[in-house]
Formats: C-alpha cells, sequence, structure tokens
C-alpha cells in the first residue's frame, strides 16, 4: 500500500529520471528558441522553491541579445585565464582544455540573483543563520535546472565570472547578490555522464563514505572502496533529444 500522497510508480519514476539525468551543459547547444510558455513553465518552477520564512529572495534576469552576451564573454574570458594560473602540469593542460560555458551558443542566458533585504529586517526562521536566503536561492535553482531537463532543455552554470564586473554589465543594484549565471537551451544530446568525469578531473564518490550515523564519523573510512550503488533504472547513458512538438497549455 502506498503512503498517502506518494506518486505512483510513472511519476516517480520521472522525477528520479530528472534527477539523475540532470546535466551542467556547455556543449552541444542548438539555436532553436525556447517558447515563451515553455521557459514560464521553468522559470514558475523555480519560484515555487522553498524559501526560508516564504521570502522568495530571487529574481531571474533573462538573456537574450548578442551584445549583452559579448560582454558576459569578455568577462568570463578574463576570469577563466586568472582561474587558469591556479594549476600546474597536467592538470592546468586538462583545465585549459575543458569546455566551461557556453555564453553564446545557448540561445538563452539566466541570471539568478538574491536580494537579501526581502521581507524586511526580521525574516522568520532566518535570524540564527542569516545565509538562508542565499540557500533558498539555491533551491530556485535547482528547481529551474530539474524543469529544465524535464523538457529536454540543457542548463549550465558559468561560475568563473567577476560577479561584481557582471553586475554593471546587467545593470543589477549594488545591495543584490548574484548567485548563478545559467547558459540555457535545447542540446543535441545529454551526455552519459557529467563532463567532469568524462574528462577525468573528477570522479563521483561514493553515497555511503558521505552518510554518518548519529554523530560525524560514522560513515565508511577514507580510502574503503564500495561497490557500484545498485542499478535504478537509470543506467547512465547519452540521451539523444528526439524532434520536438508544440505543446499548448
Amino acid at each position: 500500500m502506498s503512503p498517502h500522497g506518494a506518486f505512483s510508480e510513472d511519476e516517480r519514476e520521472a522525477v528520479y529520471r530528472a534527477i539523475f539525468e540532470r546535466r551542467d551543459v556547455r556543449n552541444d547547444f542548438l539555436s532553436d528558441p525556447i517558447p515563451e510558455k515553455t521557459l514560464r513553465r521553468i522559470l514558475l518552477a523555480a519560484h515555487h522553491a522553498g524559501s526560508v520564512g516564504y521570502m522568495q529572495p530571487w529574481d531571474f534576469v533573462v538573456i537574450r541579445e548578442a551584445t549583452t552576451k559579448q560582454a558576459v564573454k569578455n568577462l568570463f574570458v578574463q576570469a577563466n585565464h586568472a582561474a587558469a594560473l591556479q594549476y600546474e602540469g597536467m592538470q592546468a593542460t586538462l583545465y585549459r582544455g575543458l569546455k566551461l560555458e557556453g555564453i553564446q551558443e545557448a540561445p538563452l542566458n539566466i541570471c539568478v540573483t538574491c536580494t537579501r533585504e526581502r521581507g524586511g529586517p526580521s525574516v522568520l526562521g532566518r535570524a540564527t543563520v542569516p545565509e538562508t536566503d542565499l540557500y533558498s536561492t539555491c533551491c530556485a535553482i535547482q528547481n529551474l535546472w530539474l524543469a529544465a531537463r524535464a523538457e529536454g532543455i540543457g542548463v549550465g552554470w558559468v561560475s568563473i565570472l567577476d560577479y561584481e564586473a557582471l553586475k554593471g554589465v546587467l545593470g543589477i543594484p549594488p545591495s543584490v547578490w548574484i548567485v548563478a549565471y545559467l547558459c540555457v537551451g535545447y542540446v543535441h544530446a545529454f551526455g552519459d555522464r557529467p563532463d567532469l568525469e568524462k574528462a577525468g578531473w573528477r570522479k563521483r564518490l561514493s553515497l555511503e563514505r558521505l552518510v554518518h550515523h548519529e554523530r560525524w564519523g560514522t560513515c565508511v573510512r577514507e580510502g574503503e572502496e564500495e561497490a557500484d550503488p545498485p542499478d535504478m533504472g537509470f543506467a547512465e547513458r547519452t540521451i539523444e533529444c528526439p524532434p520536438r512538438t508544440p505543446r499548448i497549455l
């Protein structure tokens, strides 16, 4: 007997599929425009994220113009050059070969911000952890990402940017925080694994090493290898995107 309020098996499978097949996309963006109704659905999903004190601190700056994208790309090139200097040897070579943004290729860019004064000086639940407004904004970003994946739309988070300079490009007030700059668009295919994993930058950690019981330090010890997790029906693979047909909702 299913718990009260539980999704059907098909509905549950769709939720987990969106989670496991979500990718940070930087390649293979198509030039196809995203319909306004689809964009609204994605942003509405983001807007329905949980937020501490129901603060809803997020805003979304939607960017389409080539001149704006070029200005942002210029900021990326500067920041990426500086970031590359942190690495040496083989790691430096690997870093310089990574594709870390799709600013100009993606038909849409979305800048997600956090207005930390929203809700007034006393927001319920925020007195002891002021950063919960930023955490709440991250929940909105994840909602956006998963909704986009369900629509067959790729999202890439560009973090290699000078956010203060980006505020000047986008006219964002000094008091507002930028949390994410996203490249958004339909893609030819979603990768079988995260790009950084395929490139050999990092591997996914074993869940067993990250789950503690009652107290910190009760998980599997560092260095112990765990077997691959059981197959949940979502084996990582390249997912070709079928031709899209307009939907009217």
